[in-house]
């Protein structure tokens, strides 16, 4: 989350500093809190104390309500909490500069194609939704801004991971991930998945085929920076039935599209 629009929204705590006025001690507190993972992308209510300095039911009481806002999320196998959904529809409002570049792209595809199209940006071992543009078919696939899904199972996760410049961070990345069966399609195995990502990087796209859901196929294309780094991802998604006759046609418009929005891309 950009850290301009995390003061602007607590500016109680930036300005007691400068002036006079009163500051709030809990909202103080739930800052705080929320920045520890800034270092770390989970921790549990014992790492977060410590690093906080404060008493374990005074943590508890403020993850707990940052927790039932949708501001954290908590693995109760594990006890481990991240962040939250909330955070990242927000966060989605700030980027403005990538979604502003991306959207008539994302609208051109969509009507080229006529199929679903989305940008998504990457979070750790996952990928944000924060553009859309749906099909007009009764049947379509729809997707939600803001939306959080893991990059091992989906065409723009894995297009992401394929072409991360440093070879070790896709590897690192699903070293993080549950690779759980989402599908009787889904890769679960690393191995597996790491022989995948090397095709993606010859042939430019990914290919999710009901890996994530039954009768959804999904194109995805990484959209990188000047430096070679996949700052995000592009897909084109649709019904087995309409996508597996054009495939090779949507993959060729995916990739081109996505170069389009990498060539726009501020140096």
């Amino acid at each position: 989350m950009d850290t301009n629009a995390v003061n602007d929204a607590f500016t109680e705590k930036t300005d007691s500093h400068n002036k006079s006025e009163p500051s709030i001690q809990s909202i103080n507190r739930a800052v705080q809190i929320l920045r520890c993972f800034e270092k770390k992308t989970q921790m549990t209510l014992a790492e977060v104390c410590a690093e906080v300095g404060l008493h374990k039911s005074t943590v508890y009481g403020i993850m707990t309500t940052l927790k039932n806002n949708g501001f954290l999320d908590k693995d109760y196998g594990t006890g481990v909490y991240r962040l939250g959904i909330e955070l990242y529809k927000l966060a989605s409002h700030v980027n403005v500069d990538i979604r502003s570049i991306c959207n008539p792209f994302v609208h051109e595809l969509c009507a080229l194609t006529g199929e679903t199209v989305n940008f998504v940006v990457p979070d750790e071992n996952y990928v944000i939704y924060i553009e859309k543009c749906e099909s007009k078919h009764s049947m379509r696939i729809s997707t939600n801004i803001g939306a959080r899904l893991p990059m091992y199972c989906t065409a723009v996760g894995k297009a992401i991971l394929a072409f991360e410049p440093d070879s070790e961070t896709a590897s690192q990345l699903l070293d993080r991930s549950r690779l759980t069966a989402v599908t009787r399609y889904t890769l679960t195995s690393k191995n597996d998945i790491l022989k995948e990502l090397e095709q993606i990087r010859q042939q430019g796209y990914a290919i999710d085929r009901e890996e994530f859901e039954y009768g959804v196929i999904c194109v995805g294309a990484p959209v990188l920076n000047a430096v070679g780094t996949p700052i995000g991802a592009l897909s084109c998604s649709g019904p087995i039935q309409r996508m597996e006759a054009n495939i090779d046609r949507i993959a060729e418009e995916v990739s081109r599209y996505a170069l389009k929005i990498s060539l726009k891309l501020p140096c």
